[in-house]
């Protein structure tokens, strides 16, 4: 769990980086901590690039339907124009902008704001995925977050790809791709390994009235 840092007096910037593989919560992540800025009554303005049109075109949505209103950025130089008098910047899906993020995010720092960044840090091929390692090297606080492999049921690091593309960029979600651990990652396409995804149910206890099938969390 990530502690936001006491600063008393004055207004100091830093960058936080959030990263791991698909489904490990890099977006829910962000969204907890916008929530908690914004409940403190500061200024928080979250950004996606617009390549990432998954859910919806200008709200930053977690796999598990979590969602903020975002603003929508065509190149990591609008972010500084967009969030000119915000105290905190979120920025999601960060592995979709340009090289000139790594700029924005210290030219936001620079100037007092408190910047958060989700992104994913490896490729489908396991490898870097810029500019994330850039961001990890100048971020104040880095948190590393771990998905469910969905083959083996150990810690997932990395994204299996289970669609036939070999477009480095491929916006998409339990369709194309599954959590893997190393010993189940097989880059650059496997076949689909995992179980389906069942929803949640009540527990029934005994004596309980069944609750229709349909029902869910």
């Amino acid at each position: 769990m990530f502690n936001e840092p006491t600063i008393l007096n004055r207004r100091i910037g830093w960058i936080e980086v959030v990263c791991g593989g698909m489904f490990s919560g890099k977006t829910e992540e962000l969204i907890r901590r916008a929530r908690r800025a914004h409940i403190a009554g500061q200024h928080v303005v979250i950004v996606k690039p617009a390549i990432d049109n998954r859910y919806a075109k200008e709200m930053v949505v977690s796999h598990n339907a979590n969602a903020l209103p975002g603003i929508v950025a065509d190149t990591a130089d609008q972010i500084v124009l967009m969030t000119g008098d915000a105290e905190v910047v979120c920025i999601d899906e960060a592995q979709f902008f340009d090289e000139r993020l790594v700029d924005v995010a210290n030219t936001l720092a620079n100037d007092g704001k408190r910047v958060i960044i989700a992104g994913l840090d490896m490729d489908y091929l396991g490898r870097p995925f810029e500019p994330m390692p850039h961001l990890l090297a100048i971020a104040e606080y880095v948190t590393k977050l771990h998905a469910i492999c969905a083959e083996s049921g150990y810690i997932a690091n990395f994204s299996q790809r289970i669609s036939e593309s070999n477009e480095r960029v491929l916006v998409g979600e339990k369709e194309a791709y599954e959590p893997r651990a190393r010993h189940c990652f097989r880059p650059p396409v496997d076949q689909k390994r995992g179980r389906e995804i069942r929803p949640f149910r009540p527990q029934q206890s005994s004596g309980q009235e069944q609750t229709s099938p349909d029902a869910e969390y």
